[in-house]
């Protein structure tokens, strides 16, 4: 089942635009944008987590994971996709690519990646891990992008 957090109003106005192996595609007047569920369902005392990529009319596709736990304060958040390893910012249970070019290569290693895991600590030292499969993901991704740009256009 995917989810899409979002404000009651943006909420309100969703509309699907297809469902690509695990994400989902979605969009409403305003952004678009890619989202799964991780591969596991909440445990008692975690929130639902996600990972998505939005993208606005003429904008670049920026990546935001939705922790299932808050992070402990001064720890680290990790993105590892496959091989490769990314620090995201980001308070409580909210992180994101430290900026647009970090924003690029995370959405990059979506594309061609097969798993991804998003981890930290939470404040009672627990190991935080949300992980997620990328099947799916680039071509909901760019379903997401082609939604944007006709409201665009």
């Amino acid at each position: 089942m995917i989810i899409i957090a979002l404000s009651a109003p943006a909420a309100a106005q969703q509309q699907s635009v297809g469902i690509y192996g695990l994400w989902g595609a979605y969009s409403n007047s305003g952004r678009c944008w890619a989202v799964a569920e991780p591969r596991r369902e909440p445990r008692a005392g975690e929130a639902r987590a996600f990972a998505a990529v939005s993208t606005r009319p003429g904008g670049r596709p920026q990546p935001y994971f939705r922790l299932s736990r808050a992070k402990r304060e001064g720890s680290a958040v990790l993105l590892k996709i496959d091989g490769e390893t990314f620090q995201l910012r980001g308070g409580g249970a909210h992180a994101w690519p430290m900026d647009p070019s970090a924003d690029a290569a995370v959405v990059a290693a979506m594309r061609r990646g097969i798993e991804m895991n998003v981890e930290t600590r939470a404040a009672s030292g627990a190991l935080v891990r949300d992980t997620y499969a990328l099947r799916g993901a680039a071509t909901a991704v760019d379903a997401a992008a082609i939604a944007c740009a006709r409201r665009r256009g």
